[in-house]
Formats: structure tokens, C-alpha cells, sequence
């Protein structure tokens, strides 16, 4: 079955290339190709945008930056953490590839099959069980999801989670992609919470964010304030305004309600403003000087 889908794709192919090598030298090629395209289709799964603070921060773990071409995947195909008689297989924002030394261990169905062990899921933890190694799916590409680290401090990266549920058990792996802009640090240790969920970190430049500042959005709660204590006074005007012209028929200036006190807001104004002057400063200069000094 395997060679007639090669020979079908090969042929139907759209690129004006043609391969002649013999169908084991072709498979790797029809590998990279898949992958390539696997890798296109869950790249936005990695892609995060949250606004904090009039910022738009953006995180996009498969986008190539400089250095490394394939952002934060693993360009061995996957990454590995062994701790005790642990071992964790991982990838990140695509499933995972093994060109060499695949896994070894029992109960691997959902995860590729004998022939394709670790290659069918995100995330493949083993634990010795009995003396033999017993693999457990923990992860797939479709469960992926992305979430800041600390949502009150965007800079300190992102955190990638997949998960894996069946009738027995229900697996999670958590991968925090910590931002360090200068170095990259592969996970170290693998912490374990309850019975089948999993967390590790590791240091890489995708999980910095790409800050754009945005236009903040709305009055605020202050400026909505103002625009109604404004709205108030222009309905108050308006309608004493037109009570006193049209009932009482007044003309002119007067026909502002209470103009009186309007009229005398400047001078009161000037009064509160020079009374808090003496307050905090003391009389002033000329005010000491209208005394004539008394020597005893």
C-alpha cells in the first residue's frame, strides 16, 4: 500500500521534478515533503496575540528568525528529557519525526504504530514498568494550545500545552518556553504532577514577544466621567435656556440661567487661588512690608 501511494504521489506530482532513485531512497525525500506540509497547517497553533498596556505583543513559535530557520522546533525532530528511569519525547507546534533510534517500548498504538513508533503524536513519555519500558501517549498536535506564562508579565514567554485523553487516563504536557533573547537551553528536568501530567522548560528567542504599540481603545472610566458631567451641564443649559426665553421672555445675555453666579466664577476662582498662595507660601512681601518695625 505504502509503494503504490509513494508511486501515485510521485506521478500526480505537481512539480516539473522527477524522482529516479529506487523507492527506499525516495522515501525520505516523500517525508520531508509531508512534513514541510504538516508543518504549514499547525504552525498557527503556535501564534499568540494578547494587548497589555496599549501593546500588542505577538508570538509566533514557528516563524523562522534568524539563526533558527524553524523557530523553536526541534530540527532533530523532537526534543529529550531523561530523568531516572523517565524518558520524555516531545515537539513542539508539530508532531514528532525520528530519522534514528525511535523509541523502544510497549503500548505505542496511538503514537504510530510499530513501524512508525513516536511518529503519530506530539508528546511520548516511557516509564520502566515491570522491568520494560511502557510508552503512554501524552500529547497531539491537535490538542496544542498556547497561553502566556505570566499573563501579568507578557515578556516572560509563552506555554505550550498538549494533551492526550482516553477511557483510563488523562495525560497533559506542559512545555514553558521561557524568553532569553541571547541563548538557547534545552528542557533539563522533567517535573511530574499527579499521576499522568507532565512539565518541563526551556530557554529560546521565539518565546520573546514581537511588541507593536496599539492605540488604546475607549474613553476610559475617568473620561467617561468627564463626558457625562459635560453632557449634564449642556442638557441644563439648554434647558433653562429655552424655559426663560420662550416662558418668561427674556432677551439678551440674561437669558442664561443663574448668570449671576456664572459672572462671579472668576472671581471667586482668583479668591480660593490666592488664599491657597498665602496658605502654603506665608504672607507675602508686600503684605510684611505695611508694618514699620518697633525696636524695644
Amino acid at each position: 500500500m505504502l509503494r503504490n501511494f509513494v508511486y501515485k504521489f510521485v506521478q500526480t506530482s505537481p512539480f516539473p521534478v522527477r524522482l529516479r532513485l529506487p523507492l527506499a531512497q525516495r522515501l525520505p525525500c516523500l517525508v520531508a515533503i509531508l512534513h514541510r506540509v504538516s508543518l504549514n497547517s499547525v504552525s498557527a497553533t503556535c501564534e499568540l496575540s494578547v494587548v497589555n498596556r496599549n501593546m500588542l505583543y505577538n508570538y509566533s513559535l514557528a516563524l523562522p528568525i534568524p539563526k533558527f530557520p524553524h523557530g523553536v522546533l526541534s530540527e532533530d525532530g523532537f526534543y529529550k528529557v531523561a530523568v531516572n528511569e523517565t524518558v520524555l519525547w516531545f515537539q513542539l507546534c508539530d508532531a514528532m519525526i525520528f530519522n534514528h533510534y525511535p523509541p523502544t517500548c510497549v503500548n505505542y498504538q496511538d503514537c504510530g504504530g510499530p513501524s512508525r513508533c513516536g511518529m503519530g503524536c506530539s508528546a511520548l513519555v516511557s516509564n520502566k514498568i515491570a522491568g520494560y519500558p511502557v510508552c503512554t501517549t501524552i500529547g497531539h498536535t491537535s490538542s496544542m494550545v498556547i497561553d502566556l506564562i505570566d499573563k501579568k508579565d507578557p515578556h516572560a514567554g509563552v506555554v505550550v500545552k498538549m494533551y492526550n485523553s482516553d477511557r483510563k487516563l488523562n495525560c497533559s504536557l506542559a512545555v514553558s518556553v521561557i524568553c532569553d533573547s541571547s541563548r538557547v537551553q534545552g528542557p533539563r528536568t522533567l517535573e511530574k504532577v499527579g499521576t499522568c501530567n507532565y512539565a518541563v522548560a526551556l530557554r529560546h528567542p521565539s518565546g520573546c514577544a514581537n511588541i507593536v504599540p496599539v492605540h488604546g481603545k475607549g474613553l476610559g472610566w475617568f473620561g467617561t466621567f468627564i463626558t457625562v458631567i459635560l453632557c449634564l451641564f449642556g442638557g441644563y443649559l439648554l434647558s433653562g435656556i429655552g424655559y426663560r426665553f420662550f416662558y418668561l421672555g427674556v432677551r439678551g445675555i440674561d437669558v442664561v440661567p443663574n448668570l449671576e453666579i456664572w459672572a462671579s466664577l472668576p472671581h471667586r476662582a482668583q479668591s480660593i487661588y490666592m488664599t491657597l498662595v498665602r496658605k502654603f507660601r506665608g504672607p507675602s512681601q508686600s503684605y510684611r512690608s505695611s508694618y514699620s518695625p518697633v525696636n524695644f
